[in-house]
């Protein structure tokens, strides 16, 4: 899915997170460029139906786009 370059991390990479938002987080919903669905709560749905509860991580909705 990942256009990017350098690549963002993959859905399955410990780095998911850091991949690129692509769909505006409006109703505390966001999607990644790698297929990962992230929650303001820091919970996450990954591409292959999993779900990752919620954890700390980096804030997914600051604004900017973080890059890898």
């Amino acid at each position: 899915m990942c256009q990017h370059r350098p690549r963002c991390p993959s859905a399955t990479s410990c780095r998911r997170d850091a991949a690129r938002l692509v769909a505006s987080p409006a109703t505390g919903v966001g999607l990644l460029c790698n297929g990962v669905v992230v929650f303001d709560d820091n919970g996450e749905l990954l591409p292959d139906g999993r779900s990752v509860s919620a954890h700390c991580a980096l804030p997914k909705f600051a604004g900017a786009a973080l890059t890898v």
